[in-house]
């Protein structure tokens, strides 16, 4: 009896082993994965876009994969398949294709134009997540162009990671009993910044050039008072056009930006340029002829050398100097 006994429970665990050994025996396969960008243009601030020329290369098992119909880029707006090859002979399949990208991002322009962005670049497989099959990143040899030249922009550093993306649906799956599902990742990421000395002479020269014409009323008689506000009234309005031509090239923020603090500054000490004038205006009144000289004279220096140093200051902190 007792022979009996044991045999049985002998069968039972056997049974719960043998129907636990598959759930336990579940492994993804893995899809070895590489890439190598040859260019990267048409940054576009307005649009929030760029473009992406780069290889791809996919090494994996099983055909259901089949990475030519379910290949998936996440960020992209538009992608074009401009070359692909499937080489099987190897008993597993090697995939090759050139891709031609229009990426969406979200650009950072807070210290524009010093500013440094991340290009990013996903791809998944939109049929099988990661139970299935998980990237494996290729990291032999270069994955970017050796002479690789992006105008206006230099490039500090590509990385490679690859990883999990979740998603708190389950997509129609009655099979799946929480929304939830995760599919393996590979990703590239470019950390560029500009190289923008020419490029902030260039949009802001017009400012400081019209902040100079209203800096000039200091050294004209009080005597010319209409000449003195004149000026000063051009050079806020073509501080104010300055503004709005660099605000349409740019995407809309609603956060502080290099471009507002010192357009903002230069609005200011315009307007406190016209304060003292008309502070010069009341003294020649009263025929203090001298003391209005010796003030605009005082007064001019403390505004130079304040305009100065704000302006070194923002710019500075905006290149993170």
């Amino acid at each position: 009896m007792r022979k009996v006994l044991l045999a049985f429970t002998l069968l039972v665990l056997a049974s719960f082993t043998s129907k636990a050994a598959p759930d336990e025996a579940i492994v993804p396969d893995t899809v070895k994965t590489g890439i190598y960008i040859t260019s990267v243009h048409n940054i576009d601030f307005k649009q929030k876009e760029y473009a992406l020329s780069l290889w791809l290369w996919l090494r994996y098992k099983k055909s259901e994969f089949n990475f030519l119909q379910n290949l998936e880029v996440p960020q992209a707006k538009v992608v074009t398949k401009s070359f692909s090859t499937m080489d099987s002979s190897g008993g597993d399949y090697y995939l090759l294709m050139k891709l031609d990208c229009i990426m969406k991002d979200s650009w950072k322009i807070n210290n524009f134009p010093f500013d440094h962005q991340k290009l990013r670049f996903a791809i998944e497989n939109s049929q099988f997540d990661s139970k299935a099959l998980v990237f494996v990143a290729d990291t032999l040899g270069l994955h970017m162009e050796p002479k690789y030249a992006l105008r206006g922009w230099r490039v500090k550093k590509l990385d490679i990671k690859v990883g999990t993306r979740a998603y708190e649906t389950a997509f129609g799956d009655n099979n799946i009993k929480t929304p939830h599902t995760e599919y393996s990742t590979y990703k590239a990421m470019i950390e560029i910044d500009r190289d923008a000395m020419g490029l902030f002479w260039k949009m802001f020269l017009g400012m400081y050039i019209a902040f100079m014409i209203a800096y000039m009323c200091f050294y004209i008689h009080p005597d010319n008072i209409d000449s003195r506000f004149g000026l000063s009234v051009g050079a806020l309005f073509a501080v104010v056009g300055n503004k709005y031509i660099i605000d349409s090239a740019l995407p809309e923020s609603s956060s502080f930006t290099l471009v507002d603090a010192l357009h903002g500054i230069t609005l200011l000490f315009i307007l406190g340029i016209m304060v003292c004038n008309a502070i010069s205006l009341k003294l020649i009144k009263k025929d203090k002829v001298v003391t209005a000289r010796r003030f605009d004279i005082v007064t001019a220096q403390i505004f130079l050398l304040l305009y100065i140093g704000l302006n070194i200051y923002f710019i500075m902190d905006a290149m993170h100097v």
